[in-house]
């Protein structure tokens, strides 16, 4: 499958870079004593730092498909992050530059760079910028352990207060401000809409059909739609919010999960495994409640099957992007291709779709289903690939499952020649 051309990356590459080639004639050059080296480095790393965070709460927007221009939601919750980072860094830079630029003055000089009177208010904004984000990033980078995921949401409008801090600071300053003005709608835009308008306009309602339990401590969820359904395709996944009253943890709050119906199926199924205490409450969520769901987002196969034969590998609740798309192939069919799904799991027992995958295998030429038990062999090896699936290294790979499972597969993979190009696979790791 070629890859296609991300242009999400380049519309964030030109963003970055265009505030500093609009600055450059008033920065001037990098010649002369040490302090004006060290001012122009000042300089250049404020205003990269600055436009590197507005940026990061821009695409923290998260409009459906959107996602699709950076690789899906998972990739960009990743850019966000290593843009947040990264402005945090070119700050600190930023500060420390400036302040050693005036040491050769005299270490009062210094002194009163960083910290001026408080008729100084653009320096003063942007300490207290450069405060609110130690305060939101500290839980996001593990400084004080793993956050409680909604606690660190909250944590994280914090961020909203950075921004118009930072804001205000570069306004004073900049000799040009339209576009930090455009920069800096865009990015409390997004958090308008993410934390404002979007649980109001931009939710699917549904309600709770069913309740499928597939093994201990894993249910499938059966939602019917209560207006126009949802449209998506096979492997996305969407943020569920459920409201019965009656649940124990969770109402209200929003949680990733992957969807595991075809994209023709009238009702929207969500597996949901028991792994923390919003999904261990939706294990007793009562039919006929209602859903919120918003999405779809992600793109784990693609905007179509490859022509390329594919192997897909999945274990625990990482199974289910595959039911969806094992249910889509017995919808539809393959036009081109092949598939081969293998299943992990540690017995029979916790194989939740085992019985269905196999009707669907035998149904379909073009579907074939293997399954491997740790508790008998181990972990998968490339013997056990070979023996079911023997041309698995022309393939294109699809790998879903929990991290370590993840990481066993793809350093496997690897070893057997496979570029990383044709291995992808697509993890929830949003904190």
């Amino acid at each position: 499958m070629p890859l296609r051309p991300r242009y999400g990356d380049l519309l964030l590459i030109v963003l970055i870079i265009l505030p500093l080639l609009v600055a450059l004639p008033r920065l001037g050059g990098l010649g002369g004593p040490p302090e004006l080296w060290l001012t122009w480095v000042g300089r250049v790393t404020g205003i990269l730092g600055l436009a590197m965070m507005l940026l990061a709460a821009a695409v923290s927007i998260r409009l459906p498909g959107t996602d699709r221009w950076f690789g899906g939601l998972a990739r960009l919750w990743r850019l966000h992050h290593w843009l947040g980072f990264t402005a945090f860094i070119l700050v600190m830079v930023h500060v420390l530059a400036l302040g050693l630029a005036a040491v050769p003055a005299s270490l009062d000089a210094a002194v009163a760079t960083l910290f001026p009177p408080l008729s100084h208010g653009a320096t003063w904004l942007g300490w207290l910028a450069w405060l609110a984000m130690v305060i939101f990033l500290a839980p996001t980078f593990d400084f004080f352990g793993q956050p409680h995921y909604q606690r660190w949401k909250r944590l994280h409008l914090v961020s909203a207060a950075a921004l118009l801090l930072g804001l205000g600071h570069a306004l004073l300053l900049a000799g040009e401000s339209a576009l930090w003005w455009l920069l800096g709608l865009a990015g409390i835009g997004a958090i308008v809409w993410r934390k404002l308008v979007s649980p109001r306009v931009a939710r699917h309602p549904y309600r709770v059909e069913a309740v499928e339990r597939l093994a201990r401590g894993v249910v499938e969820l059966v939602l019917r739609p209560e207006g126009r359904p949802m449209a998506y395709e096979a492997g996305q996944f969407v943020y569920l919010t459920p409201l019965d009253e009656r649940l124990s943890a969770g109402r209200g709050e929003e949680h990733p999960y992957t969807i595991a119906s075809a994209p023709s199926d009238s009702r929207l199924r969500i597996g949901i495994k028991d792994l923390g205490d919003a999904s261990h409450a939706l294990q007793t969520v009562e039919p006929e409640t209602r859903i919120l769901i918003e999405g779809p987002y992600g793109e784990f196969y693609g905007r179509h099957f490859p022509e390329r034969d594919q192997l897909w590998i999945g274990g625990g609740i990482g199974i289910t992007p595959f039911v969806g798309g094992a249910r889509d192939i017995a919808e539809r069919g393959l036009t081109d291709g092949r598939v081969h799904l293998f299943y992990l799991a540690n017995s029979p027992e916790r194989a939740y779709y085992r019985e269905e995958l196999e009707r669907i295998a035998a149904g379909h030429e073009s579907f074939a289903f293997s399954q491997h038990y740790s508790r008998e062999r181990g972990r998968l090896d490339e013997a056990y690939l070979r023996e079911h699936c023997p041309d698995f290294t022309e393939r294109e790979i699809y790998v879903c499952g929990p991290p370590a499972m993840n990481a066993h597969l793809k350093q496997l993979l690897a070893g057997q020649g496979i570029p990383a190009s044709r291995i992808h696979s697509e993890v929830f790791d949003f904190l």
